[in-house]
């Protein structure tokens, strides 16, 4: 089966759809992190679109969709730079649209509880790591086109004091700095802002991967 990863650099869902036999590519502006050159596509995600799939995995950026930047919209207290994250935002979700608009029989796509939530419409599924092994907490929604929900593979007791609110990073360290949350990577600390935050924060859990390849992937088989 050929299946389109978009906007995928660390090729975590394209590496487990490899190992079962797939032809998975993964897609991005940047260039992969994944250790697989030979699988990547380094170009505009929309300009694959124009390709025959069988089935695409989509990420589109969330750094303007996610509910967590509502604040710095109002015109009011930011002026002139809410009003041009505002049109980020509708820029970012004509990017998100042309993935639920293309002609393919079977589409996921990946985006944090945000703006698309209303001006698209609900997701099909939200999932948490803790349901696939890892024990954080992230909302992640999942609009699904001819694919079934993920079932959880390995739901984890919640602990006492409830569950970190962090992403994994690739040296499996999480924490704050300097009162703000950030993430920790090539040894130090890193501030929101920093774009090094946003490429480690959006990296897929392993366990969320390895059931996007084998729920989805043997489905489709």
């Amino acid at each position: 089966m050929r299946v389109l990863v978009a906007c995928e650099e660390s090729q975590a869902v394209t590496i487990e759809l490899r190992r079962l036999g797939h032809e998975a590519y993964s897609c991005d502006i940047q260039e992969c992190s994944g250790g697989h050159p030979e699988w990547h596509i380094k170009c505009d995600a929309i300009e694959l679109l124009k390709m025959r799939w069988d089935m695409i995995i989509a990420h589109p950026p969330c750094t303007y969709l996610t509910v967590s930047g509502n604040a710095y919209f109002n015109e009011e207290k930011w002026g002139e730079k809410a009003v041009e994250r505002k049109r980020k935002r509708e820029e970012a979700a004509r990017f998100f649209m042309r993935f639920v608009e293309v002609d393919c029989p079977l589409i996921a796509i990946e985006n944090p509880v945000g703006y698309m939530n209303s001006h698209h419409r609900k997701p099909d599924q939200i999932i948490q790591p803790w349901m696939f092994g890892h024990p954080f907490t992230k909302q992640t929604c999942l609009w699904l086109k001819g694919l079934p929900k993920l079932e959880p593979t390995n739901i984890l007791e919640r602990p006492a004091g409830g569950w970190e609110n962090q992403q994994f990073t690739k040296d499996g360290r999480y924490g704050g700095y300097g009162g703000k949350w950030g993430c920790k990577a090539d040894g130090k600390w890193l501030r929101y802002g920093d774009p090094l935050v946003a490429k480690e924060r959006s990296k897929t859990f392993p366990g969320i991967a390895r059931a996007m390849a084998e729920q989805w992937g043997g489905y489709a088989q």
